[in-house]
């Protein structure tokens, strides 16, 4: 009996210390929600692929609004959290305090690459977006027929420029006459999440002559590639391969390559090699391209946008950044 107790003990005591010393990722979603489908729901598969393939636990926290997200990073932390995600740049206040009162939990900051990090354990990588958006705009160029293409953006911020700029230059490269029609969908936190709005826009675009619209909109993006669908146009999504939404009305999606940056800086943290940085990712780095499965890029498509990627990984083409302007 005694020997059996003893093999329970150390059966429990095995159990519960790999429970408590387990490595934990934490996410901490932005307002888009966390199943957006692109920048949020991306991180939350990449979680998961971090739980599943390296043995990790994960625990998440969705704010509501930009007030909640220090607190919810808190609690994250003090759950045990071996790195934490912060995705957006409305988390960067809530990184620069969490990161400094908990030194040994590392963070991984998207959207992120101006906070000074005295305790070294911050990954700030932020994307060169406008150089992903610029190879997608060339595309809409080279599809449409009507010679007017559309884009619908999130908040009217900074970052939204971004993918608004590139895409309007890589159209423009294209075809010097392509009329492009772009909207903001709002300059709060609400321009997320407002798939009706995303296609009343999308609809006025259609209705203005747009034959592919390109969305930049988190959970908002959703309705803006629905109601291209609905019209039988050509959607682009953002982001993650937001394709297979509506095969056979999406010609490509914008790919912002945030699952590489997470699961690397994950393995790097469980290896003991991770390294505090701040990284701008575009094209030369691998950190944005686009998605050809269940798209409809021609071969045309893909080899003009081949030779244009090469050529603004060079610096041979220069894509300029709205986002300074």
């Amino acid at each position: 009996m005694k020997k059996l107790f003893n093999i329970f003990v150390v059966s429990f005591a095995l159990v519960f210390s790999s429970s408590v010393f387990a490595n934990k990722i934490g996410v901490v979603y932005d307002s888009g929600g966390k199943f957006d489908k692109s920048f949020n729901e991306l991180a939350f598969k990449t979680a998961e692929r971090v739980k599943n393939e390296l043995g990790w636990e994960m625990v998440e926290f969705e704010s509501s609004n930009d007030a909640q997200i220090e607190q919810g990073m808190r609690k994250i932390a003090d759950r045990g959290a071996t790195m934490i995600v912060g995705m957006g740049f409305a988390q960067a206040d809530a990184v620069a305090a969490v990161s400094a009162d908990y030194p040994d939990i590392k963070f991984v900051a998207v959207d992120v690459c101006w906070l000074d990090d005295p305790n070294n354990n911050i990954y700030q990588a932020c994307y060169k977006e406008h150089e992903g958006s610029f190879l997608v705009g060339m595309m809409a160029a080279m599809a449409s027929k009507t010679g007017t293409i559309g884009f619908v953006g999130g908040m009217d911020i900074p970052l939204i420029r971004k993918f608004q700029g590139g895409y309007e230059q890589g159209a423009q490269y294209v075809n010097p006459d392509i009329e492009v029609l772009a909207n903001m969908t709002g300059t709060t936190n609400e321009a997320w999440n407002n798939p009706t709005k995303g296609a009343e826009l999308t609809k006025t675009q259609i209705d203005g002559g747009a034959d592919v619209v390109y969305q930049a909109a988190g959970g908002t993006g959703i309705g803006v590639l629905q109601a291209a669908a609905d019209a039988g146009i050509m959607g682009i999504g953002v982001d993650t391969n937001q394709n297979w939404m509506h095969p056979g009305n999406m010609l490509t999606s914008m790919l912002k390559r945030l699952d590489l940056t997470i699961f690397e800086q994950a393995e790097k943290t469980a290896a003991g090699t991770f390294e505090p940085a701040i990284v701008v990712l575009g094209l030369a780095e691998g950190g944005v391209g686009y998605a050809t499965e269940d798209g409809m890029v021609t071969d045309e498509m893909a080899a003009a946008a081949a030779a244009a990627a090469a050529d603004i990984a060079s610096g041979a083409i220069v894509v300029a950044d709205w986002s300074q302007e």
